[in-house]
């Protein structure tokens, strides 16, 4: 499995109009054949920051995801929003267990 977390930044008055096109991009994700998790969260601290989560269960599935349609919309809609300073690490991890 490939665990990808980080965040991604955009300024605070954008994030009204992000919502949607965030909500897009996590729902179309998770639909995704290989997609296990798929997830936005907004810093509680810090405005504007925003948390990234996924979980893939195979490298073709996330390239498959890197070709997909939505993902390149996502990434056109940066610049209006404002989006920057993408800060994401791919780990490969095991099964997972209760702590």
């Amino acid at each position: 499995m490939l665990l990808i977390v980080g965040t991604i930044r955009l300024p605070p008055e954008n994030l009204a109009a992000a919502r949607s096109v965030m909500a897009r991009m996590v729902e179309l994700s998770r639909d995704e054949d290989g997609c296990l998790e798929y997830s936005y969260a907004e810093d509680v601290l810090e405005s504007g920051l925003i948390h990234v989560k996924e979980l893939w269960r195979d490298q073709p599935s996330l390239d498959r995801h890197f070709q997909s349609a939505h993902l390149s919309d996502w990434r056109a809609a940066w610049p209006a929003l404002g989006i920057h300073g993408r800060n994401l690490k791919s780990y490969e991890v095991g099964e997972a267990r209760e702590t």
